[in-house]
């Protein structure tokens, strides 16, 4: 019998809200999260715009010294890991901490400050500081959260890509229904850096004005920054510490396309395998769906590719799931995406309310399912699932639900989900 596992704690950090509240309701209204980037120079670049993370001052929440070292990845994941922790309201004294572990998954990680590093040295301008280069490891943030939090238990971190955080959550929900665990912290923090911003600049994915997903206008992805950490819980761990759930966890999905180091396949066959993998690790049909937060990079190819991909799991229906597309407000944050979006599917469950995808105005015939264009929109919601898909193909997808102790399905399922017989 397979365990249940539960959501009881968010933390988030973002270029909308660096608070759960504040992320929320920027999200609920829509609100974009560009601005002229400001933590390099980008004069050179064909965009100078990024959904940059602004006012984290680290003197507030780190020591002068924990301020100096710490890179830009490590305060955002520091950051959200402590927000989502409190709101779990887990006592670091009274848990089994050889039983609740970290893993989390990267992106650019500290490049940031390792750039730093490199020009401060080639400049001359002095001695530049080793500390730069601690967070050189994409390990380092996972690393920081056990030192500062004492776990001790399964601690790895996943690095995929742009589904690295999506990753981890699944793996994270493994370890708990493995019996390894009781509580995991998950999700995924990242940070602007030259190197990547550079990378997709010449590759020509970034759009120079704002970030337009599913719309026919759409030139490109728009660079964002930040982290979203989820705390999992093992159903039975929780309701003995009377904690407020607020979601379910209740499968995923991991496939590979095999086509091409940075195109989707262009029929959308991996986003169907990999949607209909997740679906039924959870045990949930198609037509139980309420929402779906879509990858929605805003580049050409890969929305057609992810359209074509949901059609082909929901058919008919499809046009009328509501889709929403927050890249659209707080850019692509890479290794940190599939945390922040996980983040908010978990809040559109509790609060039945589906965020907008902005700047849609021009319908592509090619993207024509309901991306829920620029006005949220209120709906209950018992299932909603988040796709990630990152270059190389390595695709991931979420299944959450409103948290029920019982359900009347019948036989084959404990609680809310069926009994899988081998664990």
């Amino acid at each position: 019998m397979r365990k249940r596992v539960v959501v009881t704690g968010l933390g988030v950090v973002s270029a909308v809200g660096k608070t759960i509240p504040e992320f929320w309701n920027s999200l609920i209204e829509g609100k974009d999260g560009v601005q002229e980037i400001t933590v390099f120079d980008a004069s050179s670049y064909r965009t100078r715009l990024a959904c940059e993370v602004a006012g984290l001052d680290p003197m507030v929440h780190f020591s002068k010294k924990q301020a100096r070292r710490l890179s830009r990845c490590d305060q955002f994941g520091l950051v959200a890991f402590r927000e989502a922790w409190q709101s779990a309201r887990l006592d670091h004294d009274r848990i089994d901490k050889e039983r609740a572990g970290i893993i989390l998954g990267a992106g650019s990680g500290g490049i940031l400050s390792v750039e730093k590093y490199f020009r401060d040295f080639y400049r001359g301008t002095g001695r530049p500081s080793p500390s730069l280069l601690i967070s050189y490891s994409l390990a380092t943030t996972t690393d920081l959260i056990a030192i500062e939090s004492g776990l001790k238990g399964p601690r790895t971190t996943t690095a995929t890509v742009c589904s690295s955080s999506s990753v981890s959550i699944g793996v994270a929900c493994d370890m708990i229904q493995a019996g390894l665990a009781d509580v995991m912290v998950t999700g995924g923090s990242d940070s602007l850096c030259e190197v990547s911003f550079g990378g997709f600049n010449s590759l020509k994915l970034i759009d120079p004005e704002s970030c337009k997903p599913f719309d026919r206008r759409r030139q490109g992805l728009m660079i964002g920054e930040g982290a979203g950490i989820l705390i999992l819980e093992e159903l039975g761990h929780a309701l003995r510490r009377n904690a407020r759930i607020r979601g379910e966890f209740l499968g995923y999905g991991v496939c590979a396309d095999a086509y091409h180091l940075t195109a989707p396949e262009p029929n959308g066959e991996g986003v169907e395998r990999v949607i209909r993998a997740a679906l039924d690790h959870a045990g949930v049909s198609p037509d139980e769906v309420d929402t779906i937060n879509a990858h929605g990079t805003a580049t050409p190819f890969n929305d057609i590719a992810e359209t074509r991909g949901m059609k082909r799991v929901f058919g008919e229906r499809a046009k009328e799931i509501p889709i929403s597309g927050i890249k659209s407000m707080i850019g692509h944050c890479l290794g940190s995406a599939g945390g922040i979006e996980a983040v908010a599917t978990v809040l559109t469950l509790e609060n039945g309310t589906i965020p907008p995808t902005i700047h849609y105005e021009v319908p592509d015939p090619l993207c024509d399912l309901n991306y829920t264009p620029n006005q949220s929109m209120k709906k209950e919601v018992r299932v909603a699932i988040s796709n990630s898909f990152a270059f190389g193909g390595n695709n991931a997808c979420l299944v959450f639900g409103k948290f029920e102790k019982k359900d009347s399905r019948g036989p084959g399922f404990e609680g809310s989900r069926r009994i899988y017989l081998n664990p």
